[in-house]
């Protein structure tokens, strides 16, 4: 049976280079929840418009089939945010959600950083709709919490003596 690992949380705290590093260490399917959004939505999060449960609903459950589909093993970059969201995504089959989690400090520069250095339609503005949107899943019997202040390669090894 396959395995499907959803890294999850804010933007900002790196969920689409940990999903790399990661799928090419477990040689996994990897996928960006972004390539996933439909263009209205980008266009919205462009705007700082943050996005309601039903404009997240179809790209969830889109996402969800897409990894359900996968014959393979799979790591998917995925905001995930309330655990209404992880549910849909868990109908998927076998995931287990890891939990990027920081202070506000270290998302905020690390957007401020992206911002400055990449064209990515997620403006900082929406940390704070996104931080209030927000349900940590520490109570969730499928999900590792990880912390993002250390360097990539630390954060691949903690999540991997976790899982």
């Amino acid at each position: 049976m396959s395995k499907n690992i959803i890294i999850m949380g804010v933007s900002g705290c790196g969920k689409s280079t940990i999903c790399e590093l990661l799928s090419t260490k477990l040689s996994a399917t990897f996928y960006d929840g972004d390539d996933f959004h439909p263009s209205a939505n980008v266009e919205k999060m462009s705007q700082g418009i943050p996005l309601t449960d039903s404009d997240r609903q179809p790209w969830l459950e889109h996402l969800a089939k897409t990894i359900a589909d996968t014959p393979a093993s799979t790591v998917t970059a995925c905001s995930a945010l309330k655990k209404s969201y992880r549910d849909l995504l868990r109908q998927a089959g076998n995931i287990t959600f890891v939990y990027l989690h920081g202070s506000k400090e270290t998302l905020l520069n690390r957007l401020t950083e992206r911002s400055n250095n990449t064209d990515h339609f997620m403006p900082s503005c929406l940390l704070d709709s996104q931080l209030a949107t927000l349900e940590e899943p520490t109570t969730e019997p499928d999900a590792i919490t990880v912390s993002i202040e250390d360097s990539p390669t630390q954060i691949i090894t903690n999540i991997l003596s976790q899982l």
